[in-house]
């Protein structure tokens, strides 16, 4: 045989098997990927028969009915993997998946939830949960606290086609009325959901995004806005390091919007504000209750000197009293601190001006949580 010819052949042999283990390897890849399909439509199917009504006999039925189609291509999968099967199931996935589609777009499922920790937040806001469909989000129901931090209602009927396709839940503080359909800047809890449930959570990039289980802080007690330095100095907290000249807080960034930290002093069971910010290196956002003779720290703080809120006099003596940092939603019209109280403080009785305390962290008690389960 010639040389060039016999090449040739051998060159050809090697080009076909080469097409041959690429098509085979192709093969595999699309029936893992059927068989792939099956298993998530096997899921959407449990997690609807676990999220409605089973005694509606005629749901319950087209169920089982659905799930026995799933099967029974599975098993026509796991017999037959030749390439002309393989197209044909494909075809046949899709039809199925439609009809599911269908079927959960006109049904509906129940979202129960199981959240503690939140506050009343009054007749101007409530909350509202999310369910986060295909990156877009869907309203999950409004409900309000009561305050014992009973929710006003824990179950909700959706579309089964959104409770079953949710990624993540989000719950957020919205005004009331409300007439922007879409979420607020305010989302105090989220979670993923695993399966037919979801622990919820402040930490969640959808939440906050931290649990401030980090957070410290110390304060010292001075009034440097009235310009003596032994007068009153034990009527006004700031939260100010005096030997590192600089602010005393050590605080994890907030989102961009919707929140901000806000600086107490509970003086005779009063919550009486030093102002709010949103970084601690810097000034707070006023000073009410400070004189103006000169500035103070270039920190949160303020001095208790002017204008008392009724039922108190200024100034005052903070010794034995508690400072409290918390997290407050923006916009806030609540004159007290909000659940979130990372930092908390009590003053030594015997405290003496300028002179550092420390803090606190107090993020596991206050951080609400809970889970909601589909």
């Amino acid at each position: 045989m010639n040389k060039i010819i016999f090449i040739s052949l051998i060159s050809s042999a090697l080009l076909i098997s080469c097409n041959n283990d690429d098509e085979l390897d192709q093969l595999s890849t699309d029936v893992n990927s059927l068989s792939s399909q099956l298993t998530a439509l096997q899921q959407s199917i449990t997690s609807l028969s676990n999220a409605t009504n089973t005694s509606d006999q005629s749901m319950s039925s087209t169920l089982l009915d659905l799930s026995n189609d799933i099967e029974s291509i599975q098993n026509q999968l796991d017999t037959n993997t030749t390439a002309e099967n393989v197209s044909n199931i494909e075809e046949q996935i899709n039809v199925l998946s439609n009809h599911i589609n269908v079927f959960l777009k006109n049904s509906k499922s129940n979202l129960t939830l199981n959240i503690s920790g939140l506050e009343d937040l009054g007749n101007d806001y409530t909350y509202e949960g999310w369910l986060i469909v295909n990156g877009s989000p869907v309203s999950a129901g409004i409900f309000n606290v009561d305050g014992t931090g009973k929710l006003s209602q824990t179950k909700f009927v959706l579309n089964s086609f959104d409770v079953v396709n949710a990624t993540t839940y989000v719950l957020t503080i919205e005004p009331n009325p409300d007439t922007d359909p879409s979420p607020s800047a305010v989302h105090i809890l989220a979670g993923d959901f695993s399966g037919n449930s979801a622990s919820i959570n402040v930490g969640h990039g959808a939440a906050l995004g931290n649990d401030f289980s980090t957070a410290t802080g110390g304060y010292i007690l001075a009034t440097p806005t009235d310009l003596t330095a032994d007068t009153n100095e034990n009527s006004g907290v700031w939260w100010f390091d005096p030997a590192a000249g600089s602010t005393s807080l050590s605080l994890p960034a907030l989102p961009g919007e919707g929140w901000k930290y806000e600086g107490w002093a509970v003086i005779n069971g009063t919550p009486v504000t030093t102002g709010t910010f949103t970084s601690a290196d810097g000034s707070d956002d006023s000073a009410p209750f400070s004189e103006t003779a000169a500035s103070g720290p270039n920190t949160p703080g303020e001095d208790f000197l002017l204008n008392p809120p009724k039922g108190l006099t200024f100034p005052t003596d903070l010794s034995g009293k508690t400072v409290v940092i918390s997290i407050e939603p923006d916009p806030d019209n609540s004159r007290a601190p909000f659940t979130l109280k990372p930092l908390v403080g009590m003053v030594p009785e015997d405290a003496a001006d300028r002179t550092l305390y420390s803090m606190g962290n107090n993020a596991v008690a206050t951080n609400p949580t809970g889970s909601v389960t589909r």
